[in-house]
């Protein structure tokens, strides 16, 4: 994620560079140009189609930062592999397409800065500022990054100039890095520095910052195999201690990893060789030796800051160091906070005090007019017994027998003037239960005002309650009415079905009274059912008599002849249809009867000669 959001930041600068109107937009044709360059320098393979693909839709016009987001995050960020690339190519990229449009350094020849040294302070720029969009850096973070250069300098920051560049409205908020570099190239660092010096400086800062570098310089370091003293250029990081034949970097000899399991030793002089500590891991132990004591006391420091920040699973020392100085400024912003409001608060209270010492002040002038009107009744007073005494005295020279009486009356007096003493005394005790009450009305108010607020509190509560409670009535209203409905509904359902039974009653009685005559009626048709079966019966025997065969010799002699009739005689024909008829009357449709019998063997046996 930490990657991720650092080159978030280069390509922001990058888009808004392609941004030539200042619109917020950028034609399709230049952000296909900017995702080609950056799948090169970012080492990602090269997907032309879901490039063509992203932007084929049929809108021709320019993409804002928010379009653009979401095919950069897929393609590009989401693929990059940290290890795989080198960030300084992708921050060259991203320099050269927003430098050519916004840095304009000073063409009379006053600029201090290269276009490299351009280039490292606006990365040194992006590493300090924060995820914000517009990136801006914050007052404190451009004053610490000043005095780091200024310390490998070894120059006075110029506080002068930064003070008034720090009055200014546009600054006191955030600065952009291209009004920090117009700042640099003003000279605030210092005027008429040497500008390899300045960049050497600058290069050192951006290395330490941006490249992580913890510390590099020469060292002595003793083989393993000749056993031999080399001199070589030194570079810590909090990962790897790698050691260079020069200090242009080009050839690396070896890298010493630092891990848990790395310590670091001083070791006393030998073999010619002072300042002398030694680096040890789990398979090999690196002698070296510094120029002085100083360095050696500098690089075990930072070898120890190393292994430290690896032990943590920290990646960098100034990312921390960054985190931390964020924390201060938020904690600072916090107090400053809390202050303005401890200050609004202390207004407050000094205008409420200010309130009641007018109070006071008028319960005081008040307490004065009545001491003066006090003061004038008792002057009066007095002056009317001075006005007394004299005419007492004009009334003693006058009469001595009136003396008793006058003495009576200036014992009346004295008890007048004693009870007037009294009333002083009384007044006095007034005023001080009058200041008591003072104080006591003060305070009156101060918990008037507490349960005016409380009060307050509890109608808006009361009001919300009582919108709650009209709703729910609303509600309940709404919900009566519907109920009235369904009533109504289901009283008129009860009055159909009410009508509908009745009308069921009805036809019930009519069923009723309908079996009942059909029931009488079956009664009847039985009755004449068994009149026919017993005629039928008895018609049978006389049949069955008449139809017995007599033979030769059953001949009485005293019994007349009797002809039995035949089939064709009219005698049986008309027997015959007289059980037809009376079949018909007893309703017997189907010829049963109760003995079981059928008419048509009757019939069969009837047509049998005889």
């Amino acid at each position: 994620m930490e990657v991720r959001a650092e080159l978030l930041k280069s390509i922001w600068y990058a888009f808004t560079s392609l941004d030539t109107e200042d619109s917020g937009k950028v034609s399709k044709s230049q952000l296909k140009v900017l995702s080609h360059n950056l799948y090169s320098v970012l080492r990602i393979p090269h997907n032309q189609a879901a490039l063509e693909q992203h932007f084929s839709d049929d809108d021709d016009g320019p993409v804002s930062s928010q379009g653009y987001m979401p095919y950069l995050n897929k393609f590009i960020l989401d693929k990059v592999v940290e290890g795989t690339f080198e960030k300084e190519e992708v921050d060259a990229l991203c320099w050269t397409l927003c430098s050519k449009k916004n840095y304009r350094p000073n063409t009379n020849g006053t600029a201090v800065l290269s276009n490299k040294d351009a280039e490292f302070l606006w990365c040194l720029f992006n590493f300090l500022t924060e995820d914000k969009y517009p990136l801006v850096l914050v007052p404190e973070e451009v004053e610490y990054l000043l005095k780091k250069i200024c310390a490998v300098l070894n120059v006075e920051l110029n506080s002068v100039d930064l003070e008034e560049f720090w009055t200014q409205e546009c600054v006191r908020e955030g600065m952009s890095v291209w009004s920090f570099l117009e700042l640099v190239n003003s000279g605030v660092l210092g005027r008429g520095l040497d500008r390899e010096r300045l960049s050497s400086a600058i290069e050192d800062v951006y290395r330490e910052i941006v490249g992580n570098v913890l510390k590099e310089g020469y060292l002595w370091k003793k083989g393993h195999l000749r056993r031999n003293w080399t001199e070589r250029w030194f570079c810590l990081k909090p990962s790897s201690l790698c050691y260079y034949t020069s200090e242009d970097r080009k050839e690396c000899k070896g890298s010493i990893e630092l891990d848990n399991n790395c310590c670091v030793e001083v070791l006393p002089e030998r073999e010619g060789k002072r300042c002398m500590f030694c680096v040890k891991t789990l398979n090999k132990t690196y002698e070296m030796s510094a120029p002085d004591s100083k360095q050696r006391q500098e690089w075990t420091a930072a070898i120890q800051l190393a292994i430290r920040l690896r032990s943590e699973g920290k990646s960098s020392l100034h990312k921390e160091l960054k985190a931390r100085r964020q924390e201060v400024r938020e904690e600072r912003e916090r107090r400053r906070t809390l202050r303005e409001q401890e200050t609004q608060r202390l207004q407050d209270l000094q205008g409420e005090k200010e309130q009641k010492q007018a109070e006071l002040e008028l319960l005081k002038e008040a307490q004065k007019q009545a001491q003066a009107s006090l003061l004038q009744e008792e002057e009066r007073r007095r002056k009317q017994h001075e006005e007394l005494q004299r005419a007492l005295e004009d009334q003693l020279r006058e009469a001595e027998e009136a003396r008793a009486s006058m003495r009576e009356e200036m014992a009346l007096k004295e008890l007048e003037a004693e009870r007037q003493r009294r009333r002083i005394r009384e007044l006095e005790e007034l005023q001080q239960r009058l200041e008591e009450a003072l104080h006591q009305e003060i305070k009156a108010r101060q918990d008037e005002e507490n349960y005016r607020y409380t009060q307050a509190r509890l109608l808006a509560e009361e009001e919300e309650k009582t919108k709650a409670l009209l709703s729910l009535q609303e509600e309940q209203e709404e919900l009566l009415e519907q109920m009235q409905k369904e009533k109504r509904e289901l009283r008129r359902d009860m009055e159909e079905k009410a009508h509908a039974l009745e009308e069921a009653h009805k036809q019930l009685e009519n069923i009723r009274a309908s079996r009942h005559r059909v029931d009488q009626d079956i009664a009847a048709a039985q009755r004449k059912q068994r009149q026919a079966s017993t005629s039928v019966k008895h018609w049978n025997v006389q049949m069955t008599r008449l139809m017995h065969p007599i033979g030769p010799g059953d001949r009485r002699a005293s019994a007349p002849a009797m002809r039995v009739p035949s089939l064709g005689d009219g005698g049986l024909l008309a027997t015959r249809g007289s059980i037809k008829e009376t079949d018909r009357h007893n309703g017997d449709g189907e010829g049963k009867r109760e003995d079981g019998e059928n008419p048509r063997v009757l019939h069969k046996t009837y047509s049998e000669p005889v």
